[in-house]
């Protein structure tokens, strides 16, 4: 089988424990584009944190793809389109809302270029403000203010704590919403169905590709749905436990150039030229 198209997750995968692409991979990912490879980035932050990254790795040059809030919503960086997207039930934002007061956890969601926080700002939602790069703010009478279509609300809170708010959520919510992890202490709440898998699913049927021929690398316990969908699920060295178990393959930590590795080990010498 002749792979492709990459997908990648952006922290702990892509980018090194400061945040940053190295020159190597940088180099693998453009390599693989001129040849014809596609990538997309499928990470759980907004569309507006993907923006370096996506201008890093030159994908609206090539006519690639970015899979924001978790595959709530999908860009095409060589127009700008939105070509997929997911948003939260309205009627659910007062539950949750409740559901965050109530256990006493933060909770954050996004306007436009800024992360808005329904919670006194505590370091997780810093963090999250930092990691992407934009600004954030405390709202009053969040339930009020969201008036607007919302792609996914954030959740925060110690590790453990936040794990079994998780379980309680999934027993409150059932169907109704997409609830997991993305790192210890941020817990998602997507629209219902929404995941990396089956975002990627939507970009592979516009693009013609199948599964088989796609290779999906992560290392959260977001990426585990692609991970597993994937013709081959990666997960890096340095991926939780429960993400490593369902991959087919572990590459080296994202401190040791773990996707240059699955470049070279699974794309290199290979004929791909596709007809893009």
């Amino acid at each position: 089988m002749k792979y492709k198209i990459l997908v990648l997750d952006i922290d702990g995968t892509l980018t090194n424990s400061k945040k940053e692409i190295t020159p190597a991979t940088k180099e693998a990912l453009y390599g693989l584009q001129k040849r014809g490879v596609r990538i997309a980035i499928a990470s759980g932050r907004p569309t507006p944190g993907t923006r370096a990254t996506a201008q890093t790795l030159s994908l609206a040059e090539f006519g690639n793809f970015v899979l924001s809030f978790n595959g709530a919503k999908i860009t095409n960086c060589g127009t700008g389109e939105t070509v997929y997207e997911q948003t939260l039930p309205p009627h659910l934002i007062p539950e949750i809302y409740r559901a965050a007061i109530g256990y006493g956890i933060g909770l954050i969601s996004y306007e436009g270029d800024d992360v808005i926080a329904a919670t006194p700002i505590d370091p997780y939602m810093e963090l999250e403000a930092r990691i992407n790069g934009i600004a954030i703010r405390r709202v009053e009478d969040f339930v009020n203010y969201i008036t607007f279509p919302v792609n996914k609300c954030l959740m925060t809170g110690a590790p453990e704590y936040l794990a079994e708010v998780e379980r309680r959520l999934l027993k409150q919510f059932g169907d109704a919403l997409s609830i997991y992890r993305s790192e210890p202490y941020f817990l998602e709440l997507m629209p219902p169905g929404v995941d990396k898998a089956k975002s990627l699913e939507k970009l592979l049927a516009r693009l013609g590709l199948t599964r088989e021929e796609c290779v999906c690398c992560g290392d959260g316990f977001n990426d585990i749905s692609m991970i597993e969908y994937a013709g081959l699920g990666v997960a890096m060295a340095n991926a939780q436990p429960s993400v490593r178990e369902r991959a087919d393959y572990i590459t080296a930590t994202n401190d040791e150039d773990g996707i240059v590795q699955v470049v070279k080990e699974f794309f290199c010498g290979a004929d791909t030229e596709l007809v893009l």
